[in-house]
């Protein structure tokens, strides 16, 4: 099968958050199944309930097409309509699909001791995520003994531009993803704020290149610090392993000295189990 027909996961960006890059002159690549799915995504941009004309603003898909998608998505129980506002939101089997996906992840279940050895060492949050376009996701979360802070739900998103999970990613995949994913953030962010973002990843990639992780101190929140590292599973997928901590506790100079030198073993133990 030719490389068009079979892109490898890091060639599957988006040109925005709301766009996915479609390849060329693919006869096996379904239109209509491609814009179902973008209706469903635009409930990941912040609102959690929706009318079509919200949907056709986010995916630029004409309103007409947009009203056939949320029927039929209802009709399917992947979204349910709301009478009273005339609007929509997911439903169950948007929950049932993701929850398959987790629960049969096999790092996430293997990884899951360790992430808490770890946790319990550096009293920070430890994270396992996934690429979703321009973005990471949580998959997993670890939290230290009677800690509250920095609890990151499963499923929530990170801009992959300014968070140390995103530029562990970005880092560990080949010119060509990293030029897909360029070229997606350009159109994202624009003139004004791609140079700033593109300034963060080219720091990062040298840091990569010589400490093996990468550090987000600040950037994404101001006060939080964080740092992260790609784990390549045996299929090729890679995700981020990733460990935060508000900045009064856990300081940038700690952080690049000593525990983000432990993340890379960490993450290094993951890899060797297998998954």
């Amino acid at each position: 099968m030719s490389k068009a027909q079979n892109p490898t996961p890091e060639l599957m960006a988006a040109s925005g958050d709301g766009e996915p890059v479609k390849p060329e002159k693919d006869r096996k690549f379904v239109e209509a199944l491609s814009r179902g799915l973008d209706v469903l995504r635009a409930f990941s941009q912040g609102s959690v309930i929706l009318g079509n004309q919200d949907i056709a603003r986010i995916t630029g898909l004409p309103k007409p097409t947009v009203s056939r998608m949320t029927y039929t998505l209802t009709k399917l129980g992947y979204l349910s309509y709301n009478t009273q506002l005339e609007k929509y939101q997911l439903s169950s089997g948007v929950l049932a699909l993701g929850y398959a996906y987790v629960s049969n992840l096999k790092v996430r279940q293997l990884a899951k001791p360790y992430m808490d050895e770890f946790a319990r060492q550096t009293n920070m949050s430890v994270g396992l995520t996934c690429r979703d376009r321009l973005h990471m996701i949580y998959v997993e979360n670890r939290l230290p003994p009677e800690a509250s802070l920095l609890r990151m739900d499963i499923g929530l998103k990170l801009p992959m531009a300014t968070t140390s999970a995103g530029r562990a990613y970005y880092c560990a995949i080949t010119d060509k993803g990293r030029k897909v994913i360029d070229d997606a953030m350009e159109a994202k962010y624009g003139p004004e704020g791609w140079p700033e973002k593109k300034e963060g990843l080219e720091r990062a990639m040298e840091e990569y290149k010589q400490h093996g992780f990468c550090l987000s101190l600040g950037e994404w929140d101001r006060n939080i610090n964080s740092a992260g590292v790609p784990i390549q599973l045996q299929d090729g997928t890679i995700m981020a392993l990733t460990c935060a901590a508000p900045s009064y506790l856990v300081s940038g100079e700690k952080l690049r000295e000593s525990i983000a030198h432990q993340l890379a073993m960490l993450a290094s133990d993951i890899e060797s189990l297998g998954v």
